[in-house]
């Protein structure tokens, strides 16, 4: 599964909006740049306490992508 594909489930499972995810994607080098936008009504839970889930988040994301010998960041757009 692709480091996108990762993003996308986790997130969708997460909110209670799914068809508000949007993901746009840039690159830098070796690293892509996630934007995650979601519904505001979801970026609460996207986050979490104290960034809890949002920091789970970037670190499966992260592993998900060296998977494919590259670099991921997580920016949640709010």
């Amino acid at each position: 599964m692709s480091s996108r594909a990762t993003l996308e489930f986790i997130v969708s499972y997460l909110v209670d909006q799914p068809d508000e995810v949007r993901i746009e994607e840039a690159e830098d080098g070796d690293t892509i740049i996630y934007d995650l936008i979601v519904h505001p009504d979801d970026i609460g839970k996207v986050i979490g306490r104290n960034g809890r889930t949002a920091r789970a988040i970037r670190t499966v994301v992260k592993a998900a992508a060296a998977r494919e010998d590259r670099n991921a960041l997580v920016e949640i757009v709010d």
